[in-house]
Parts: structure tokens; sequence; C-alpha cells
């Protein structure tokens, strides 16, 4: 398993993920699970199913996968927010960095990217669903212009607890000063 150094130099290169990636995207996809502040989805995701995921998902769902040499960092993934028609423009956002390249802005640099590539997929806007205690998956979309919409209380359990899901937006086609609701 590739170790992550957080002072090394080399710039972070970020890829469409590849079947080969698919490992390590399912072990990072599991560390977030077992931390209890990502998802509540549970594991764990072998290389096999995350194969499969990655076959599957449409042409407007990219995966990206981070490295920084040939030490993948982190991933993140758009994803079409629903099946009606008139919010084909909308995608959820998901950020997932590696626990020991945590600190290092492999989150920041992945989410910018996902940023500057969503309109090429046609999406207008990002959404993202961020467990209400995430301080730091809250904070990555503060820091990158999303805005608070709002919290859905006791959403889901995790670990039998309900947890509260807090949503955030991010317009891509208004100027960032349009906040008609904030």
């Amino acid at each position: 398993m590739p170790h992550y150094v957080k002072n090394v130099s080399e710039p972070l290169e970020i890829h469409i993920a590849r079947p080969e990636d698919a490992e390590f995207i399912g072990r990072t996809y599991d560390e977030g699970i077992a931390d209890g502040n990502a998802t509540f989805a549970t594991g764990p995701h072998s290389r096999e199913e995350r194969v499969r995921w990655l076959a599957a998902r449409p042409a407007n769902a990219p995966v990206l996968c981070a490295y920084r040499g040939q030490t993948p960092t982190g991933w993140s993934a758009l994803a079409p927010f629903s099946h009606r028609p008139w919010y084909d423009g909308v995608a959820e956002y998901t950020v997932y960095v590696a626990r020991d390249a945590r600190g290092a802005g492999v989150g920041g640099q992945l989410l910018a990217d996902l940023l500057e590539r969503a309109p090429q997929y046609g999406y207008w806007k990002l959404v993202g669903m961020i467990l209400a205690d995430n301080a730091a998956g809250l904070q990555l979309a503060h820091t990158h212009g999303f805005r608070t919409v709002g919290t859905h209380r006791a959403h889901a359990t995790l670990s039998d607890t309900w947890r509260d899901v807090t949503l955030v937006e991010r317009h891509l086609a208004l100027p960032s000063a349009h906040t008609p609701f904030a």
C-alpha cells in the first residue's frame, strides 16, 4: 500500500479514474466509512466492486483520481442530482482523501478541479450532502464558494444513531455575488 508524505514538493495530478485506480478508490472510501463522518454507506469495497462501479457510471458522472508522483492521494466524483430532466444541469459532488494525505490540500484541489470540469458535463450547479458534524467537509465546501442551504435533521442512521445532513450548493452559471436566498 503506498504511503503519502505531506511534505513532498511534487505537484498533484488529477485524471479520470481508470480500472487500475479502483482498489485505491475502494480503500479510501472505506477509510471515510470507518471514520464515521463521511457517508452513510457501508463497506468494504473491493477492487472488483469498484471496477464494476466505475464501468457502470454514465458519461456525465466522472470519477477523478489525484496522484502525487506515483502515489494516489484522493478521488472525487460528480453524479446527476436527479433522474428528472429539469435537473439535468445539477450534480452532486463527492470528495474523499486518503487518510495519510489529509491536510495537504488534496481535497481542495480535487474540488477546484470538479468545479472547473462540471460545465463540460453540462452541469450549472453542484450540490453536496455533508454530515453536519463533518467540519472538514463543510469547511472545504465553504472555502470553494458553496453556501449552506440548510440541514436535514435526523436524515438517516449511522451506527444506530440518527445523523443530520447539511446541504450546500454552488451555482456555476451565476455570479458568486448572486445569492438570492442568503
